[in-house]
């Protein structure tokens, strides 16, 4: 990544390795919210557009978080990530070892064919690995010919157990902030892929989000048919700005930035407990979309 920023002449790559070494020296500490990105900008001599799109690399590497109303936190240490990635295969073949999401999804845009079949809470995460490939496409750093994407959601009828406020009666709002969040970020998520096809980047794109009437406690990813991850949402006490920006503490989940384990079929040994296991979590999720799923109102 190349690209230099408007205002200042420092590459994208430059800002995004300062704010690494910041928080690797432990100038923001995990949980410490940022400053803003308009604050960051006049600091570090860039534009703000270049800062949100640093911001965006390092939520998909999996070291902050950013959510509406609340601004960027640090999520991880990297030398935390670092390890984490470096755990080797319980099994000893590399087919399964934990991982974060960023360094999978930027691999499977380096196909000339790429699938992504997901199944999560909201499609936040997703959203932002995918403007972090989009610039890459941009930069021709990848150059995929075709990017289909198949995303389920669970649909407004299910119930689900977080995010919620502890005490009765049940109070909807934080629902329906996590539906107003994942509906901003499908739109976006369509629009970024859609845009690669408009300006004749990527020949093909098909995007395309359906809802399932099951609540999440896994984030799953399928990966060009070669991968699989799981993730499982964590639980955890939080305080979150509702849509009218009134705070609460409610019960929530983990998920942006979370360790997955990763799968991987192993080439040529269809019959390999990775492979098995890859091909097994395709037809799960293959069943869904066919049988359980419909279309989003996004």
């Amino acid at each position: 990544m190349k690209d230099v920023s408007e205002s200042g002449g420092r590459t994208f790559q430059e800002v995004a390795e300062e704010l690494r070494s910041r928080l690797k020296e432990g100038t923001y500490r995990v949980g410490q919210q940022l400053p803003s990105q308009r604050e960051l900008a006049d600091e570090l001599g860039v534009s703000r557009d270049t800062v949100v799109k640093v911001l965006h690399e390092l939520a998909a590497e999996g070291l902050v978080e950013s959510r509406r109303g609340s601004g960027t936190r640090v999520r991880a240490h990297p030398e935390t990530l670092k390890a984490q990635q470096q755990i080797p295969s319980v099994t000893g073949d590399g087919r399964s070892r934990r991982v974060t999401l960023g360094p999978l999804i930027g691999a499977a845009f380096e196909a000339d064919e790429v699938t992504l079949d997901v199944f999560t809470l909201t499609s936040e995460s997703l959203d932002a690995h995918i403007r972090v490939q989009a610039e890459r496409v941009r930069a021709g750093e990848v150059q995929p010919r075709s990017v289909t994407v198949r995303m389920l959601l669970p649909d407004e009828s299910t119930y689900l157990p977080y995010p919620r406020i502890k005490g009765n009666p049940p109070d909807p709002r934080p629902q329906e902030r996590l539906r107003a969040i994942s509906d901003v970020h499908s739109r976006s998520l369509k629009r970024v892929l859609s845009e690669l096809a408009t300006e004749g980047l990527v020949d093909t794109v098909s995007v395309e989000i359906r809802t399932v009437p099951l609540a999440p406690t896994f984030k799953v990813y399928v990966l060009n048919g070669r991968e699989a991850l799981l993730g499982p949402y964590e639980v955890l006490e939080r305080r979150i700005n509702l849509l009218d920006d009134t705070p609460a503490d409610v019960v929530d989940v983990l998920g942006l930035g979370s360790t997955l384990a990763h799968h991987a079929a192993q080439g040529g040994d269809p019959k390999s407990a990775g492979s098995v296991f890859v091909a097994s979590l395709q037809s799960w999720f293959d069943s869904l979309w066919k049988l359980l799923s419909r279309p989003a109102g996004v």
